[in-house]
C-alpha cells in the first residue's frame, strides 16, 4: 500500500509526489501507479518550491497550505505529503 501514488491513513490522504520545478505552469501532469507527477513554475531555491507546492496542493485539495505537511523528501524531487481531510479532489483523481 505504501508504494502506491496515494493512499489513506485514517482521514488523511498521503501523496507520493514527483515534482518538476521551473515548469511553464502549475499542474498535475500525471497520476501514475507509484507517484503523482506535479509541475510547478518555481525554482528549487531556499525552500520556495516546497512552499509553492504546498499552496498548489492546498488549492487542488481544498485544504489550507499550513495544514499540509511534508513527511519525507523535503530536499528531493520525490516527496511524501500528508493532506488532512481533503475537501475536494483534482480532475482525474479517483478516490478509493
Amino acid at each position: 500500500m505504501a508504494n502506491s501514488a496515494y493512499y489513506w491513513d485514517g482521514e488523511d490522504l498521503i501523496l507520493n509526489v514527483r515534482v518538476t520545478t521551473r515548469a511553464s505552469k502549475n499542474e498535475i501532469q500525471e497520476i501514475g501507479e507509484e507517484s503523482i507527477k506535479v509541475r510547478i513554475n518555481t525554482p528549487p531555491v531556499d525552500g520556495k518550491a516546497n512552499v509553492h507546492l504546498k499552496k498548489f496542493l492546498g488549492k487542488e485539495f481544498g485544504v489550507a497550505p499550513s495544514r499540509i505537511t511534508i513527511e519525507s523528501g523535503e530536499l528531493a524531487r520525490d516527496k511524501r505529503f500528508r493532506i488532512p481531510s481533503p475537501a475536494k479532489f483534482p480532475e482525474g483523481f479517483h478516490v478509493e
